[in-house]
């Protein structure tokens, strides 16, 4: 479908036309045209910018669709649905589904379901047999049938030897490993973060030093194997202070951050509302102040929405029972925005340092090139609520609340969506 998007700001620093206010002439999927003033054709959908940045598509490489098996969580059809009303133009998505994504079968069935959709859908497979961190799944088939890399989603693998075998394993082919940070012996059952304020609400704290000791050890493996190593969801001021070492010394060592740990911090739980309830858990506002800092300083790869939906019996119930996760696929640029981030980090850490990570064509703004886009204005406020959230799944603590920075169009396969 053609389109022609009249005086935006382009923000790509991959792009000549980076920072300039530009017409964007879109024909049969290509960007065709880009100049300062391009005439409307017969026939062509006309977006006026009125102050709106276009960006390269944004990219979420830590995303939970309940499809195949959970599918009362999130589906196919809904979990793209929330990621276009979020600026999502493609994900990746996690194996932690009934069955498990740890086959060629999987993998295929779940592109298979995706077809011809404006989001493009990534599978991500197990990386052990059932996610139980004992044998190693069919990582070499599910490449090859399309898995862009391989995660056990928030469950953590305990046994060093088996994460040693896997990372050798994976240099044969160039496989990834998406890695979660946690001890589990240090953490154990721990409901919070573990501080003052753990002790004040009564419960079990995990301690930094749970994600930091996993982190170490992750290190300590892909250093000797000399391989490449994705942390998943880093949350403490430790952990930024040692990927960035290891970075600086030559580790072949990526992570990223979900929005909602630059900006949610663990007194939000004092009232025990469970749509908090996340994991890793939410931090201290030091944290937050150091992985905003790891993100401008390039330690930080990338920002993921860590999506995790749930039906409502999961999470309205007592705290301590209720499960862990929020969706996040539609508030992740609000959150950005309210950390402070600008457009042109942005844009790196949304959409192409998760698609250099998972090494997948790089989507940007020139003429020539395929049409992948995301269009939004970081000033314009609107509601987030049951009206317009396209999730399956209701778990957000920022559903009625009035938020800024909104996404108003999406372009991909030759699709676009206004909101």
């Amino acid at each position: 479908m053609n389109l022609l998007v009249k005086g935006i700001t382009i923000v790509d620093l991959n792009s000549k036309f980076n920072q300039q206010i530009c017409d964007v002439r879109v024909e049969d999927g290509k960007i065709t045209s880009i100049d300062k003033k391009l005439t409307a054709q017969n026939g062509e959908e006309v977006f006026e910018g009125n102050g709106a940045i276009l960006s390269p598509g944004f990219f979420d490489l830590n995303c939970t669709i309940g499809d195949p098996g959970l599918e009362t969580k999130e589906d196919i059809q809904t979990g793209t649905a929330a990621a276009k009303a979020g600026g999502f133009t493609g994900i990746a998505v996690l194996p932690t589904t009934r069955p498990v994504v740890q086959s060629k079968g999987e993998v295929a069935y779940i592109l298979n379901r995706a077809k011809n959709n404006l989001v493009d859908v990534h599978p991500i497979g197990a990386i052990s047999n059932n996610l139980e961190g004992k044998e190693l799944a069919e990582l070499f088939d599910m490449k090859n049938a399309g898995a862009v890399a391989f995660s056990e989603g928030s469950k953590a693998i305990s046994d060093d030897g088996f994460v040693s075998r896997a990372l050798q394993y994976c240099l044969g082919f160039g496989g990834l490993l998406m890695l979660y940070p946690e001890n589990k012996a240090i953490a154990g059952k721990a409901q919070v973060n573990e501080s003052a304020n753990s002790v004040l609400l009564g419960m079990k704290g995990a301690p930094a030093l749970a994600e930091e000791m996993q982190i170490s050890r992750d290190i300590f493996l892909a250093t000797y194997h000399q391989a490449p190593v994705h942390i998943s969801n880093i949350s403490t001021a430790g952990a930024v202070a040692l990927i960035k070492k290891a970075k600086k010394d030559g580790v072949k060592i990526t992570c990223d951050v979900a929005a909602h740990q630059l900006v949610f911090t663990e007194e939000l739980q004092n009232d025990f509302n469970s749509n908090y309830k996340v994991k890793p858990p939410l931090r201290s506002k030091a944290d937050n102040k150091a992985l905003i800092a790891g993100l401008k300083d390039g330690t930080i790869d990338a920002i993921s929405s860590q999506h995790r939906p749930h039906e409502i019996e999961f999470k309205d119930v007592e705290f301590e029972i209720a499960s862990y996760g929020i969706i996040g696929l539609q508030t992740v640029l609000p959150l950005l925005i309210q950390a402070g981030l600008d457009a042109s980090l942005i844009a790196e850490k949304l959409a192409h340092s998760p698609r250099r990570i998972l090494n997948l064509p790089l989507a940007t703004i020139a003429q020539g090139a395929d049409a992948n886009f995301t269009i939004y204005n970081p000033t314009e406020e609107w509601i987030y609520d049951a009206s317009n959230n396209a999730s399956k799944s209701s778990n957000s603590p920022l559903l009625g609340k009035k938020l800024k920075g909104k996404v108003n169009l999406v372009y991909n396969n030759s699709q676009f969506q206004k909101y």
